[in-house]
């Protein structure tokens, strides 16, 4: 119980950093030049397994660039790098055919890019960014659909972030990964949280 208590107040006593300044308004985040801040970015996505479940994995080497406009988010631009060796599963075995020949082959392909060409605004906190997205070598226009989360100094590292969420789909086979289609959807769903921080 003293032990209980003890921590308690040590906690209590412990000051955490208010996030001062921030903002869900993304005309009012700074404009400039950011990259991906990569422990805090998350690229998944998931397929339908044989139509029973749906199974899921991410990549976990993510890098890029934002040059974000505010007062002109048509003039915004997004370039995201994957690293395709990064991929990550539940199942080991698994890991290792996703990154073979018959799935992503990443040895021949060791990257996944997607590089904007047109950002349409579509709300208060939303725009649909198209680009264009590379994988297994070919080279197709993927639209992402972006929500701004929020905008500010980083209360721990100090650093300007500002942080989004998008999604989009893909069809696999039309970029030449064909195993086990259509048991494994053919559709991709792609889910991204990522934060950027501002180059100082």
């Amino acid at each position: 119980m003293k032990t209980t208590l003890a921590l308690a107040a040590l906690l209590a006593s412990v000051s955490v950093p208010a996030f001062a300044q921030a903002v869900t308004d993304p005309s009012k985040a700074e404009a400039g030049t950011y990259t991906i801040e990569p422990e805090h970015t998350r690229v998944r996505f998931d397929v339908t397994h044989f139509g029973f479940t749906k199974y899921d994995g991410e990549f976990r080497k993510v890098s890029g660039t934002l040059v974000l406009d505010p007062a002109n988010p048509d003039a915004s631009k997004v370039d995201i790098t994957v690293a395709t060796d990064s991929v990550a599963v539940p199942n080991a075995k698994l890991r290792e055919e996703l990154v073979g020949p018959q799935w992503l082959d990443a040895a021949k392909f060791p990257q996944i890019t997607f590089k904007s060409t047109k950002v349409t605004k579509t709300g208060a906190d939303t725009a649909d960014v198209v680009g264009d997205f590379t994988l297994h070598g070919v080279s197709k226009p993927l639209t992402l659909h972006v929500k701004f989360n929020a905008a500010g100094t980083n209360p721990v590292n100090k650093h300007y972030t500002s942080g989004f969420e998008a999604r989009g789909q893909i069809t696999r086979t039309e970029f030449g990964v064909k195993t086990y289609a259509p048991m494994i959807s053919d559709a991709v769903d792609i889910d991204i949280d990522a934060a950027f921080e501002k180059a100082k």
